[in-house]
């Protein structure tokens, strides 16, 4: 998406020359100029919203009232702001029980914006934290000493969404030599009413070896056909091939890879299989169980990964025969890794990429409970994976062996 040029100023050049040809200094900076007046409309209009939220309706809305309090016209108040001086127009109601936050009754000086200094950031900050609008509010008041309405807070938020939509549709890589795809799910609400909702997660593995999340989607349940939306998304988003996928379980998940990736070999994410397996282990067994799962998806062949996978049922399916049951019953989607050299099969099996977006957005989703909306749901969890990304600054463990062997294996494939 293509920018527009910004001068030093901050402002776009035609608007900077518009003001300069049309207005000298005194229009601009003078008491009445545009500055002062756009400062000035700026605080009333900041007022008029915390009004409407006090009242519940906007200002000329002709639909039933839920409540009996109404407007009540508007008092006058000069206040100071640096070397200038604002006449603000102060709403009223007829309970006489609005308050107003942004300059609060008895406060005769107004300190603009170095009062509020980085407060979009910080109010983003927290938000990315997974902090609730609650605790945002609470944190603002021992900063600012200021009551900051949930609607600001949400307002602020909201300036998010446009990096969220650039950051969806931007242009792709032409190819990734590892894609994992992902589901999560969350709570929404929806007409009063509770949700359970999917979030698609793409998370490839670049030529460079580091990690990069390419989107999130949001639908009401997990379905492969929703999944080859989101690979026929990539694709018209410029990538042209993925070298290996992996998925979990879900049926058809394969079948709707290749409809659109006809050589992608897709692989059954190990991360998956090891976590579905956990279920039936009891803490004191977790770790052994673990190892010994290990030795079966690091065999050196498929023919060792049975053996591992025979010496496993002897040793577990007395007390655990469910686990080595999901592995046969998953064999066929487990063994495509096992026929890469190794420094290819640990970057596909690797848990630390995964493992480490799964536990960002948990953590969202724990103290969230709730989301109010679908686009809350993606300003929470984009930021959320802005943070995971930029602790990714090192490649993928031993890449440029894993490279090598991708460029022979995948001949022609790869361009480099």
């Amino acid at each position: 998406m293509k920018k527009t040029k910004k001068s030093n100023s901050g402002l776009p050049p035609k608007l900077l020359a518009a003001l300069l040809e049309h207005s000298d200094g005194h229009e601009l900076f003078g008491r009445d100029g545009f500055f002062h007046q756009l400062k000035q409309d700026l605080v009333n209009g900041i007022l008029e919203g915390e009004m409407e939220h006090h009242i519940g309706y906007e200002k000329h809305d002709k639909l039933p009232k839920q409540v009996t309090n109404r407007r009540n016209g508007y008092s006058t108040k000069r206040v100071t702001s640096g070397d200038d001086t604002l006449d603000l127009n102060i709403p009223r109601d007829r309970d006489a029980d609005f308050e107003p936050q942004l300059i609060p009754k008895g406060v005769r000086q107004f300190k603009g914006v170095r009062q509020f200094d980085g407060f979009d950031d910080k109010v983003i900050s927290l938000y990315a934290r997974g902090m609730t609008m609650r605790e945002i509010r609470e944190h603002l008041y021992e900063i600012y000493g200021t009551d900051v309405s949930h609607e600001l807070i949400s307002k602020v938020t909201d300036k998010v969404m446009d990096d969220v939509t650039a950051w969806q549709n931007r242009p792709l890589d032409a190819v990734y030599p590892i894609v994992y795809l992902d589901c999560i799910h969350i709570k929404t609400r929806d007409n009063h009413m509770v949700h359970n909702k999917a979030v698609y997660i793409a998370l490839a593995v670049d030529m460079e070896g580091k990690k990069e999340i390419l989107g999130l989607w949001i639908s009401k349940n997990e379905g492969a056909k929703f999944w080859m939306q989101v690979v026929t998304e990539l694709k018209n988003r410029g990538l042209e091939d993925i070298l290996i996928a992996c998925v979990d379980g879900l049926k058809g998940f394969e079948e709707a890879i290749n409809a659109v990736f006809p050589e992608t070999i897709v692989q059954l994410c190990i991360v998956h299989m090891v976590r579905n397996s956990m279920k039936f282990v009891p803490w004191k067994d977790k770790k052994i169980v673990a190892a010994d799962l290990k030795s079966i998806y690091s065999a050196p062949s498929e023919e060792a990964a049975l053996l591992e996978l025979e010496a496993f049922k002897e040793k577990w399916d007395d007390k655990y025969p469910t686990i080595s049951a999901i592995w046969e019953r998953n064999w066929a989607g487990i063994t495509p890794c096992l026929a890469f050299p190794k420094h290819i099969k640990k970057a596909i099996y690797t848990t630390n990429a995964i493992e480490a977006v799964n536990r960002q957005i948990r953590k969202i989703i724990k103290n969230k409970g709730v989301f109010p909306n679908d686009d809350a749901v993606k300003k929470s969890l984009y930021l959320a994976l802005q943070n995971a990304q930029k602790k990714w600054t090192m490649p993928i463990r031993d890449w440029p062996l894993a490279l090598n062997q991708f460029a022979i294996l995948f001949e022609g494939r790869i361009k480099f």
